[in-house]
């Protein structure tokens, strides 16, 4: 088993994946050495790779006493170059990654609460803080690192300081669609088969691409499905009871921003800097937004779900119903946009201002005093607006 599981987190797993879909390592010059070899198994010439990998660092892991250099080449090398030979699998897996990063739930989500069905919404989003909170504060639990570079081509930098598994990519993505396609068919009309199909494929596309991509190992996308199977399946007796308990109970709005805060406060505490904590706390409090939004539109009696016998029709896509969508579309985005911006403003104003730190620190907002309550205010508050407000000013307009 053990020998099973070295194997499945082995990056040169991830590499030959990557050569199989075309992205090959073809460069990595040693200035001390002057020496320049391809990363294929052969040595190569070519200075006029066509894509580069951004960024390199380097990871002090205070708790195992070892430094970790992501790109795997000593001081003084260049940066790794890769090259593309299979461009539509190169953006069909760069669009399939961007499906699973959080701005795209947060951005995304909404539009089944404003085009579709506000309970599927929120289904999504209690399904999604869960899971995301689990794979998150695993990852630092664990510590597992990324695969290495090289072998592996890198094309994000951005969580490079993260942990490996499991991969939250697959996690969200088998949660949302899983938890879409066992819901819906209460609410809407439609062909099982076909919704599992989808479900089975944008899952699959968005798992894939964190190999493609560099950023975790098969052992890291396997465990992050396996994960997120088993949390619906052990929540999913549960849903109803949830959702009655959610809309009606007086202790509900309290519930969903107390525990959500207090886990974000309470977020494992890594030696170094990790965006873990923040992005966790950006996904509890959009969620704690959301579940209080839900609540406080079911007191005013007005939820803005579909009425009448249900499931209901799919929606007809027709020219009219495509330009009311899309003007919701973009009202909507601005609404949040517009209040992530004020809020996010603001809140770093008071903290900075209360905790007598210089607007030039640019690094106070990573210390937790101030990350923590700046994110969580400004995305509960993304959460309420959209829950809340968004509909209504949609009836305002005439767009619903």
């Amino acid at each position: 088993m053990l020998e099973l599981l070295a194997y499945l987190h082995d990056p040169e797993l991830v590499a030959r994946f990557q050569r199989r879909c075309g992205l090959f390592l073809v460069e990595a010059k040693n200035h001390s050495r002057g020496s320049t070899r391809a990363h294929n198994g052969t040595p190569d010439h070519n200075d006029k790779a066509r894509g580069q990998v951004e960024g390199r660092w380097d990871h002090q892991d205070r708790n195992s006493n070892y430094t970790h250099k992501e790109n795997g080449y000593a001081n003084g090398c260049s940066r790794p170059q890769y090259e593309v030979r299979n461009w539509l699998l190169h953006f069909l897996f760069l669009v399939s990654a961007g499906l699973g990063h959080e701005i795209f739930y947060i951005t995304c989500l909404p539009i089944i609460h404003w085009s579709l069905d506000p309970f599927l919404c929120r289904r999504l989003v209690n399904m999604w803080t869960v899971v995301m909170y689990v794979g998150q504060v695993m990852k630092d639990l664990l510590k597992l690192p990324r695969p290495l570079s090289p072998p592996v081509v890198k094309l994000e930098t951005r969580v490079d300081a993260e942990y490996g598994l499991p991969s939250t990519h697959a996690m969200a993505a088998t949660a949302i669609s899983f938890t879409l396609l066992l819901s819906a068919p209460s609410r809407l009309q439609f062909q099982f088969e076909v919704g599992l199909l989808i479900a089975v494929t944008l899952s699959s596309l968005v798992c894939l691409s964190r190999l493609y991509t560099g950023m975790h190992s098969v052992l890291d996308v396997i465990c992050g499905a396996l994960i997120s199977f088993t949390i619906l399946f052990l929540t999913y007796p549960y849903w109803e009871s949830v959702d009655h308990f959610q809309l009606t109970s007086p202790i509900s709005p309290f519930m969903a921003f107390l525990l959500p805060l207090f886990l974000s406060y309470t977020y494992p505490e890594l030696g170094h800097y990790s965006t873990t904590r923040g992005d966790t706390t950006t996904i509890l409090g959009a969620g704690a937004g959301s579940s209080i939004g839900c609540w406080v539109n079911v007191q005013l009696g007005q939820t803005f779900e579909p009425q009448g016998e249900l499931p209901v029709p799919l929606p007809t896509l027709t020219a009219n119903s495509l330009a009311f969508g899309f003007a919701r579309f973009l009202v909507g985005v601005v609404a949040l946009v517009g209040t992530r911006q004020v809020v996010k403003t603001l809140s770093l104003r008071v903290l900075y201002s209360w905790y007598g730190v210089p607007k030039s620190d640019s690094n106070a907002r990573r210390r937790r005093e101030i990350e923590v309550p700046s994110k969580f205010v400004t995305y509960l508050s993304v959460g309420v607006v959209n829950s809340i407000l968004v509909n209504r000013v949609f009836l305002v307009l005439g767009l619903i």
